[in-house]
C-alpha cells in the first residue's frame, strides 16, 4: 500500500520530478517583506528540520544547534544509492567550488536513510569522497524517524532479490537552511551547480 501524503508532504517528498511553485515566501534579511528570489522553492516559515537529532561519523550527537552560524545544505540519501545520491552530491560539490572562499561558510550534510548498512566508517568515506568538508549523519532507526519527520522527508525500504540487496526510496531534494537553522528553500537534486550556488549566496 502506498503512503498517502498531504499537499505539503507531497511538495517535499522524493524526486521533485517536476518544478513546484514557490510557497511560504520569506523575507530578505534586512529588507522588510521582500522575498528572496530562490531558484528552488521558497519554504521560509515552514520550520522544517528543527528536530534534527542524529550522530556524526565520529560518534558525536548532532542537532541544528551544532551548525549555528553556517548555511546548510541537507540531503537524505544512502551510500548504495545507484544514481540520484552520487549525482546530487557531485552537483553540490561543484556548487561549493563556484562559491570560492565563501564555501567555508557552508556545511553540506547527508543524512543516511540506511543506517543498517551506512556505518560511520562507510558513510564518512562516502561523503568525503565528494568533498573533505562534507558531513555524514547516521543513527538509530528511531533517530532517523524523528529527524525525517521533522523535515517531512520520505524514505522506505524496497525489497531486493535477497534480504541484503534492498534499495531505499527517499526524498531527493536539498533543504537549504540559513545561519539560524531555518529552512529557506527546497532545491532539486538535479539542479545545476550554478543554481545551487545562486541560492546559497542569497543566505551568505
Amino acid at each position: 500500500m502506498k503512503p498517502s501524503f498531504s499537499p505539503l508532504r507531497r511538495l517535499l517528498v522524493a524526486g521533485a520530478a517536476c518544478g513546484v511553485p514557490a510557497v511560504l515566501l520569506g523575507c530578505t534579511p534586512g529588507a522588510s517583506n521582500q522575498p528572496l528570489e530562490f531558484q528552488g522553492s521558497d519554504i521560509t516559515g515552514s520550520h522544517l528540520g528543527r528536530d534534527l537529532d542524529m550522530t556524526d561519523t565520529e560518534g558525536t550527537p548532532r542537532t541544528l544547534a551544532d551548525y549555528q552560524g553556517k548555511v546548510l545544505m541537507v540531503f537524505f540519501g544512502y551510500t548504495q544509492c545507484p544514481d540520484v545520491c552520487p549525482t546530487a552530491m557531485a552537483q553540490v560539490a561543484q556548487a561549493l567550488e563556484l562559491l570560492g572562499e565563501q564555501a567555508g561558510e557552508v556545511r553540506v550534510i547527508m543524512i543516511s536513510v540506511d543506517p543498517a548498512r551506512d556505518t560511520p566508517t562507510v558513510l564518512g568515506a562516502y561523503v568525503q569522497a565528494f568533498d573533505p568538508s562534507f558531513i555524514g549523519l547516521t543513527g538509530t532507526p528511531e533517530q532517523l524517524d524523528k529527524t525525517a519527520k521533522s523535515f517531512k522527508a520520505f524514505y522506505a525500504k524496497e525489497p531486493g532479490p535477497t534480504p541484503e540487496q534492498y534499495a531505499m526510496n527517499h526524498s531527493s531534494s536539498f533543504y537549504l537552511m540559513d545561519r539560524d537553522g531555518e529552512a529557506r528553500a527546497l532545491i532539486r537534486a538535479d539542479s545545476t551547480p550554478e543554481n545551487m550556488a545562486h541560492d546559497i549566496r542569497l543566505l551568505l
